[in-house]
């Protein structure tokens, strides 16, 4: 028996790292489109998780710093094979653009992917992916006036303040207003997940998060060691990131460029090419590491960005699960999960559409790959190459 158990659960991980290798090689578009990717193949299509378990996840991911998408994928590991499986799901989804920045730094430092006409088709591709997503999950999560409203207060909040703070500020609000309004919200059909983590080593998780942000810094100075700073620097702009991957540009840049750890011309090459990858923004940091530190450089520069959502993520889940599914608050969730909703939509006219959708022809292009994918149910990635072909075409015309 134990034998059995034993090959079930590698056959679980494996499937784990199959299905998020194929979303880390076909996931472009930025954090809100991986969401969508997500929703699209781990809820929809594998059903891994029901609606609000995983609308809840989202919002879990969007109060903690960090990738928001990555934490969310690391979350559906986890529930879905333990630690292990958010582990191994981390990987899959982030180890091919990590793979590609890094040949990148190393062979193809100043090549310049802004203006591919694939790269735009690739753009467009994520306005139907997250126009799908949001509108599947707003049917669930939004479906009455109340919760409209907010998801609509959750929209004009962040789209007229984008600030780094805001997101944050407009999901606490959301929940004072939801627990306000939906107290008494009795939920026959409320689902409550099942995190295989115990508490200790949630705790042992945030314990290392904060330990780690404080002591580095004094770690850094005593030893002088150029290592110890590269992972402190990469290590607190992971920590200190809110509303997703670009927000860590600033940061980073600001790490690196005026210690002349990085020249701002090979900085803004790296970002040009991270634009180019799929997977999470993050993972820019590979490239960064690469340039500084040659390919182990890489390595450690991609771990200490990416260890802060990691520790939050497994410190949050189980507590998160405790909390949601308390009939004090499931009001204040049903709140967050609409706020969710607006935050999305926000997203998806700046930067995604804002960035996409130029002249008519990219609005024609946009409207046959939602068709392909929510009508005609394709696959993500013919739609995705699809997007990168009509792209191409595009850029002829």
């Amino acid at each position: 028996m134990k034998e059995t158990n034993t090959d079930n659960r590698f056959k679980l991980l494996v499937e784990i790292l199959v299905v998020s290798t194929r979303l880390g090689l076909t996931s472009f578009g930025g954090p809100t489109a991986h969401l969508g990717y997500f929703h699209e193949e781990y809820i929809r299509r594998r059903k891994w998780m029901d609606e609000k378990s995983y609308a809840d996840l989202v919002a879990l991911a969007q109060f903690l710093p960090g990738p928001a998408s990555s934490q969310v994928g690391i979350g559906i590991g986890v529930m879905r094979a333990g630690v292990l499986g958010g582990i191994v799901s981390f990987i899959g989804f982030t180890l091919p653009s990590v793979i590609a920045l890094i040949l990148f730094a190393l062979l193809l430092t100043g090549f310049d992917v802004g203006n591919a006409g694939w790269l735009h088709g690739l753009k467009i591709v994520a306005v139907a992916i997250v126009a799908h997503a949001i509108i599947g999950m707003a049917k669930g999560l939004a479906p009455d006036v109340k919760r409209k409203a907010i998801a609509l207060f959750a929209l004009l909040g962040t789209l007229l303040w984008q600030t780094a703070f805001t997101q944050v500020a407009v999901i606490l609000l959301a929940a004072l207003v939801g627990f306000l309004l939906f107290k008494k919200h009795d939920d026959m059909n409320e689902v409550s997940a099942s995190f295989p983590i115990s508490k200790s080593v949630s705790a042992i998780c945030l314990a290392l998060f904060f330990g780690l942000l404080f002591l580095l810094p004094v770690i850094r100075e005593i030893t002088g060691s150029y290592w110890v700073a590269m992972f402190d620097s990469f290590y607190r702009s992971g920590s200190l990131v809110f509303g997703g991957g670009h927000v860590v540009l600033p940061l980073l840049e600001q790490e690196l460029v005026p210690t002349g750890w990085i020249s701002e011309e090979a900085f803004l090459a790296g970002y040009g090419a991270t634009q180019a990858v799929p997977g999470p923004l993050f993972t820019f940091a590979a490239y960064l590491g690469t340039v500084m530190k040659g390919w182990q450089g890489g390595l450690v520069a991609t771990f200490a960005v990416f260890l802060p959502a990691f520790l939050l993520i497994l410190g949050a889940l189980p507590f998160w699960d405790q909390l949601r599914s308390n009939p004090t608050i499931k009001g204040a969730i049903m709140g967050v999960n609409a706020a969710v909703i607006g935050i999305l939509i926000s997203a998806f006219y700046f930067p995604i559409w804002t960035s996409a959708i130029l002249v008519p022809a990219d609005f024609a292009l946009a409207a046959i790959l939602f068709s392909m994918l929510a009508y005609w149910k394709l696959p993500p990635w013919i739609v995705v190459v699809s997007g990168a072909i009509g792209g191409s075409l595009l850029a002829l015309l």
